[in-house]
């Protein structure tokens, strides 16, 4: 069996602000395209058998740089749809909302490129991804390019927890997660790891 390999993509403007991107298509500033293209060493040692991306710029950028050929977008990795949050900080929010807590409270509906997602919708977008990426994996690891909230939702899939405890794993830009097995159960091998220096 191959193990899943997560890529949260480089650092985006908006990611280093602390705004909250979902589907808005933000690219990656000079200093994530340097961090995507220093994980290509890592992942160069991998026997990787497909690669999947968000349809998002800062994905497909992120796995090119990270010498990943043949990614194939999957509309199911676009990050969570934050609704009327798009582009809000967490601060901003909470001077609307005191005390909000995404994984707890949810966002709001936005237009109509934003309407809104809940914790479960996400989840069900991971659980296609996972259901796709299974047999692939008995013939070697394959590689999801996506978004720190949605591989968060999916890491809670893979490990049979509810998508909410996605809140669990904190996810930066530009690093590598493993998800693995160890006697028939689903595991963490490695977490948030950024390229060697």
């Amino acid at each position: 069996m191959g193990d899943l390999i997560l890529v949260r993509h480089g650092e985006t403007e908006w990611s280093r602000a602390g705004k909250h991107t979902g589907r808005t298509d933000v690219t990656l500033t000079p200093a994530g395209e340097a961090a995507a293209a220093a994980l290509a060493p890592m992942l160069a040692r991998r026997d990787i058998v497909a690669v999947f991306t968000s349809p998002a710029r800062r994905t497909v950028t992120t796995a090119a740089l990270a010498g990943l050929d043949n990614a194939k977008p999957d509309p199911e990795l676009w990050e969570w749809d934050y609704g009327g949050y798009e582009g809000l900080t967490t601060a901003q929010i909470q001077a609307q909302r005191p005390g909000w807590y995404l994984w707890r409270d949810g966002v709001i509906p936005g237009d109509a490129e934003h309407p809104g997602e809940t914790v479960d919708q996400v989840g069900e977008r991971a659980d296609l991804v996972l259901g796709r990426v299974a047999p692939l994996l008995e013939s070697g690891d394959v590689v999801l390019v996506a978004h720190g909230h949605v591989l968060r939702v999916l890491t809670a899939r893979y490990l049979r927890l509810e998508p909410s405890a996605g809140r669990l794993f904190q996810l930066d830009t530009g690093t590598v997660s493993t998800l693995g097995g160890e006697h028939d159960e689903p595991v963490i091998s490695s977490w948030n790891v950024p390229a060697s220096t």
